[in-house]
């Protein structure tokens, strides 16, 4: 089912229908407040490399993710971000990108974690950038709002 945002009495109600009807088992949790504009920004950006993948079909949805973090990611981050660039330049940097990609992928490695709202806007927009040319149809941030109880 994903993520629900019950904003109103009527919301909660509905959603509890839904729930009543539902296979069991299942796993409820909840958190107070709505989602932080971080947590939009990274739900989108998992989106897009769905939507990445779909258009060209040649590699998963984690291969691009990890791509867009190689290529978009890391670069914001070695130029604002003293303690990665510290890290990762003397491990990585004089790699071949697949092998860079390979480390991506296998260790989780956080880039798109440690960025803070502005550089996760501009690594965004640069997926926009080099995709949307393309002819990727990238999911719109506003249709996302549909997805949302009110």
């Amino acid at each position: 089912m994903g993520e629900v945002v019950v904003k109103s009495m009527t919301g909660l109600l509905s959603w509890a229908s839904r729930m009543a009807t539902a296979k069991l088992p299942i796993t409820i949790s909840w958190t107070i407040g709505e989602p932080t504009r971080r947590e939009k920004q990274n739900k989108l950006a998992q989106r897009w490399f769905s939507d990445i993948a779909r258009h060209f079909g040649d590699r998963d949805r984690e291969d691009v993710r990890a791509d867009c973090k190689l290529r978009f990611g890391v670069p914001i981050l070695r130029a604002e971000n003293d303690a990665f660039r510290a890290s990762y330049d003397p491990v990585l940097k004089a790699h071949p990108y697949e092998v860079k990609l390979a480390a991506i992928k296998a260790w989780d490695m956080p880039v798109t974690r440690l960025m803070t709202v502005k550089q996760m806007t501009s690594f965004m927009d640069a997926i926009q950038r080099e995709y949307l040319p393309r002819g990727v149809r990238l999911t719109d941030p506003e249709a996302l709002k549909y997805e949302v109880m009110e």
